[in-house]
């Protein structure tokens, strides 16, 4: 098939799932709940946070040598800040678990390291700074303390015990890069791509500024009434240098770069949503699993109450902010603190959408073996937690 007809076929696609009559179908049931899932995905999340995520992907294919990413990612590059950087870039994206996948195989396939790689790939959703103020907000600081450690914590041991348990493969990826590694020539100063990604990020960041809990007039609450600016300013920014620093052969590469990124992972995540919505439904609406056998299995502080959250937290998709108050009624209906923290740690970083994903990426051995790190950690956190 034609790449045009692929677009055509696509752009079909989305639309058909973003106008979908949901409200005039007859039954109310899971295939219902799948159905509206993927309408409200489609509404919220692919125009504003998917697309931009694609460009900036295709951008550190285009425009980011695989010898800079092997230097400052890859396996000879300083562990420190390789791993520092990776833990805390949550605090800037602020993405949900299928935004930042894009950006994580971007960097894997230019020869970043599984550890940094797979640290990128947990931090970009969990340690986001919004969700973990609102966290403290609205569940009490512990619970917001515990997670922001917590996950920053995570990242980087998911990242070493990922780099260690598939170290002989990672060899084999060192020298593949020693091979490239100073070979390409950058056409453009570090400065000057550092500006040029910043200004693409700022736009994902305020475009999806969430609307502060209370009506306050604090700092959130002004950055969300002046959002829409800042996201224009940074678009018109991104575009005056695409202009003076870039060639159109670039640009074109650019845009072919960030629609095979599309093409690949679109329909995986479309498939995901569609069966978590129709496993878990949506924020106070069932699906095939009726909330209140979740509430009742993660009551108290067992074992099975904190690996059954992070279970359910690891397969269920959560937007950006939305696990917050779906927490919150949890609690309501009697889960443990224990298992609050599990779900908090392993919910926002995973989703059966990302899996797939990753699998695509990394494999089965390697997308099982960072699942189950996740899964068990956050169980492990949430015993301790809630033993206080």
């Amino acid at each position: 098939m034609k790449e045009k007809n692929k677009i055509l076929l696509m752009s079909i696609a989305f639309l058909g799932c973003f106008y979908l009559p949901v409200e005039l179908l007859p039954f109310r049931n899971p295939f219902f709940e799948s159905l509206a899932l993927v309408r409200w995905y489609a509404r919220e999340h692919v125009l504003l946070c998917l697309i931009p995520a694609f460009f900036i992907a295709g951008a550190i294919s285009v425009f980011v040598s695989q010898a800079s990413v092997i230097k400052y990612f890859g396996a000879n590059a300083n562990k420190f800040l390789a791993y520092t950087v990776a833990s805390v870039s949550g605090t800037i994206l602020a993405v949900c678990s299928c935004t930042v996948l894009p950006l994580f195989s971007g960097i894997y396939k230019r020869g970043a390291g599984l550890g940094p790689a797979t640290a990128f790939l947990y931090s970009g959703p969990a340690i986001n700074v919004l969700a973990i103020i609102m966290t403290a907000r609205i569940l009490g600081w512990e619970l917001g303390l515990a997670r922001a450690v917590g996950a920053v914590f995570f990242s980087v041991l998911i990242g070493l015990m990922m780099h260690l348990i598939f170290i002989k493969e990672e060899r084999v990826r060192k020298t593949e890069g020693d091979l490239v590694a100073g070979i390409v020539k950058e056409s453009r100063t570090l400065f000057q791509n550092a500006v040029y990604f910043a200004s693409m990020v700022g736009f994902l960041v305020f475009a999806n500024w969430a609307r502060p809990q209370s009506q306050d007039s604090g700092l959130w609450a002004y950055i969300f009434a002046v959002k829409w600016y800042l996201a224009l300013g940074f678009i018109g920014i991104t575009g005056i240098m695409l202009f003076k620093w870039f060639s159109k052969d670039e640009i074109k590469d650019w845009t072919q770069s960030a629609w095979t990124f599309a093409k690949q992972i679109m329909p995986l995540l479309l498939f995901g949503v569609l069966i978590a919505g129709f496993l878990l439904g949506r924020p106070d609406q069932e699906g095939l699993i009726p909330s209140w056998m979740i509430a009742k299995a993660v009551g108290g502080n067992s074992l099975l109450a904190n690996f059954f959250a992070a279970i359910v937290g690891a397969f269920m998709y959560f937007a950006t902010l939305t696990e917050v108050p779906i927490l919150q009624g949890l609690i309501g209906a009697g889960m443990g603190k224990g298992p609050a923290l599990a779900l908090l740690l392993a919910g926002p970083a995973l989703s059966l959408p990302s899996m797939l994903v990753i699998r695509g990426v990394l494999g089965t051995k390697k997308t099982v073996a960072y699942v189950s790190l996740v899964i068990i950690m956050a169980t492990i956190s949430g015993i301790i937690f809630g033993a206080r």
